[in-house]
């Protein structure tokens, strides 16, 4: 790998420079590909690593906080803190105060302290007993004494059991009393705190974050907003206006200000490296004429993290590069590639399996990203409740992509594997993608012969889905610990079941031993467009049957 170097016209003086990887969506990354993770970034310029970590960190004497999640011991925590320092990164925790904490509920033992949807009830004693063990473990296992506090998304604060314990509240006084006793804690343990904006927002909006305009929150709750950092996160717009907006409304708060961007990997089994680029460019573009002096690019790994973290590194490096005002493309690709030693080019290639020939649909004048490659391998072939929006487009040339990748991944030296899991992907959609739209035309004009020609197609989707989950698999067990990993058993073992039950019901009906396929009797109905292919990275908007999501 080749030294980094820093390009551009003026490089601005930024406090903090990070990333933020998703260790809570049923994976952990291991102590290992963490420092090789921390590698990387040191190499492109980063100072800042946070792990965010629901429950997946260790606190003494709550053994049912992160039971069976793969959570970080405090000696592994340890161990990533020493390795940070020695490559000048600052290893940051970035936990949950308040909400997201779904998983934590499983057990009864925090049922006292869960007010709804995941979200900690406030007021409670045992709230801040619990809160001030967190802060106990992350004091004792790292060096540093910045804190994200996280509090985001707690859209439904207030509304469950605190409703049924205290009445109907303002929302906002409730928040302020349970930041002011974060606060207090983390104060104790010697951190300053920084958390995600959006709460203070949606309150005040009814719900809206991302605002347009001139807008300002009123100086009656700016003045009651505590000593705390401010991180506007936003991972979606594509214009500089956007930015320059919503980080100025966060400016005239006069809190130090964080701005929160994304690689994306959280839409399912392939990155979004161009997407990214197209939200981040301007994003930069605002940061840089704002001078907003810390900046954290977010990399989630929303439902069961499907997708490497390594596979946007090309958005992690074109980002630190517009950072300091380098936005020449052939700048930048030469420069990961020394980097790396993999060129540029071939590394975003692990886009394609989401690659369309209209790469993003429009609604109300928006651009959108989308992910076909997760929709379209688990709709079900006689269910296929999104099928009609695969039949309004061209269709996506997976066997194509499958070659590429696979040729590409020869140039790709250790990153390699990478390629492999997303060509035997694409390979299993050659097949699965359009699998249900053929079985339902077939079927709805009478053509058994047609649908006895599908049921060789059923048998080699499910072996080519077995050889995709046997990559995926050892994939997971590189960079991840086990735990989680069971969920993808689930989920694609659920699906060769689902192919080989279609496929042996199919040959009845063929056969004539039945006389209809009661699903195929079923008309679709039309999808709402603004959902098409865009955010379904969640099983449930693809299945309406139930489905874990860790």
């Amino acid at each position: 790998m080749g030294k980094y170097r820093l390009k551009g016209d003026i490089a601005l003086k930024y406090e903090r420079f990070g990333v933020m990887l998703d260790c809570s969506r049923n994976a952990v990354m291991k102590v290992d590909e963490v420092k090789r993770m921390i590698d990387c970034l040191q190499k492109m310029g980063y100072d800042t690593l946070e792990l965010y970590t629901e429950d997946t960190y260790e606190i003494e004497s709550e053994p049912y906080f992160g039971y069976m999640r793969g959570r970080y011991t405090g000696a592994e925590l340890k161990e990533i803190d020493a390795y940070a320092k020695t490559r000048g990164v600052e290893l940051i925790p970035c936990i949950q105060t308040l909400a997201h904490l779904s998983t934590l509920f499983n057990h009864s033992e925090y049922a006292k302290i869960h007010d709804t949807a995941g979200i900690l009830l406030i007021d409670e004693p045992k709230t801040y007993e619990l809160i001030d063990k967190m802060f106990a473990s992350l004091a004792k296992n790292f060096t540093s004494r910045i804190v994200n506090i996280g509090m985001d998304e707690a859209h439904m604060v207030g509304r469950g059991r605190f409703m049924d314990k205290f009445g109907v509240q303002d929302r906002f006084a409730i928040v302020l009393r349970h930041l002011n006793k974060v606060l207090e804690i983390a104060k104790k343990y010697g951190f300053t705190a920084h958390m995600w904006s959006d709460t203070f927002f949606r309150i005040v909006t009814g719900g809206a974050y991302h605002i347009e305009g001139d807008f300002r929150l009123p100086e009656e709750i700016v003045n009651q907003i505590p000593d705390v950092e401010l991180v506007f996160w936003d991972y979606y717009h594509k214009t500089k206006q956007g930015y320059d907006e919503n980080l100025t409304a966060h400016k005239r708060i006069g809190k130090p200000l964080w701005f929160a961007g994304g690689a994306w990997t959280w839409n399912g089994f392939a990155p979004l490296n161009e997407f990214t680029l197209k939200t981040m460019k301007p994003a930069m573009q605002s940061v840089r004429e704002l001078a907003v002096k810390n900046v954290l690019i977010a990399v989630w790994g929303n439902d069961g993290k499907e997708c490497s973290y390594y596979s946007v590194l090309p958005s992690l490096y074109a980002i630190r590069q517009y950072a300091n005002g380098n936005f020449d493309e052939e700048s930048i690709k030469r420069g990961f590639q020394e980097t790396f030693g993999v060129a540029y080019d071939t590394f975003t290639a692990l886009d394609l399996p989401n690659k369309m020939d209209k790469p993003f649909i429009y609604v109300d004048g928006q651009e959108l990203q989308q992910n076909p490659c997760k929709l379209l391998l688990y709709s079900d072939p006689f269910m296929g409740i999104k099928d009609d929006l695969y039949e309004r487009i061209p269709k996506i040339p997976y066997a194509s992509y499958a070659r590429t990748l696979r040729k590409k991944g020869k140039t790709a030296g250790e990153f390699s594997y990478l390629f492999d899991v997303l060509a035997k992907l694409c390979s299993a959609l050659a097949i699965k993608a359009d699998l249900g739209i053929r079985t339902r035309r077939a079927y709805k004009d009478k053509d058994k012969t047609a649908l006895r020609a599908l049921l060789g197609d059923y048998a080699k989707a499910a072996s080519r889905v077995k050889a995709f989950h046997q990559a995926f698999c050892a994939l997971w067990h590189k960079e991840n610990k086990p735990q989680g990993w069971e969920v993808h058993d689930y989920r694609l073992g659920g699906l060769m079941a689902r192919l080989l039950t279609c496929r042996n019901r199919l040959q009845a009906y063929c056969d004539g031993k039945t006389e209809k396929i009661d699903e195929l009797d079923d008309e679709l109905l039309p999808i709402d467009p603004k959902m098409h292919m865009q955010m379904n990275y969640h099983l449930k908007a693809i299945t309406f049957g139930a489905v874990s999501d860790k």
